[in-house]
């Protein structure tokens, strides 16, 4: 995919994850720029660390690292990334990224049948299985922090 692709694809990401920021969480559309903007930027960064530098990660790995690196206390635009991500919702764009899944799928769909009800069983205890293990790490560092 061209770098013009991946932009195009991030603003459409943007804009959409800008409107459900509006529509569920009363955020204006221009508070909520800046922190697009940054995420946006840090995607196309991602995007080419993963052309240019030779160690294969994922994009997810790189955007992750450098949404990090940008916020740390080390960083000169820190202020600014952890304000103006603080004006989005991150779960705004859900509903987009569950579409977008569903999508993704739809055209796999023959072949996902074709795997018989046992895939239906695994799905679910993966599901669960998250969740559990998500609930009981939850516990533990809010026990731990002493926050509950």
């Amino acid at each position: 995919m061209r770098y013009i692709e991946w932009l195009v694809l991030f603003i459409l990401g943007a804009i959409g994850t800008g409107l459900a920021n509006f529509i569920g969480y009363d955020v204006g559309f221009m508070d909520s720029l800046p922190g697009l903007v940054v995420l946006i930027v840090i995607s196309m960064i991602a995007v080419v660390c993963t052309k240019v530098i030779p160690l294969k990660l994922p994009i997810v790995a790189y955007c992750s690292i450098i949404g990090l690196l940008s916020a740390c206390p080390l960083s000169p635009i820190r202020e600014f990334v952890i304000q103006a991500a603080n004006n989005i919702n991150f779960t705004a764009p859900f509903t987009m990224v569950g579409a977008f899944a569903g999508l993704a799928v739809s055209d796999q769909l023959k072949t996902f049948i074709s795997q018989g009800w046992k895939i239906l069983i695994v799905g679910i205890f993966v599901m669960t299985g998250t969740f559990l293990g998500s609930c009981i790490w939850d516990q533990l560092v809010l026990s731990v922090s002493g926050v509950i």
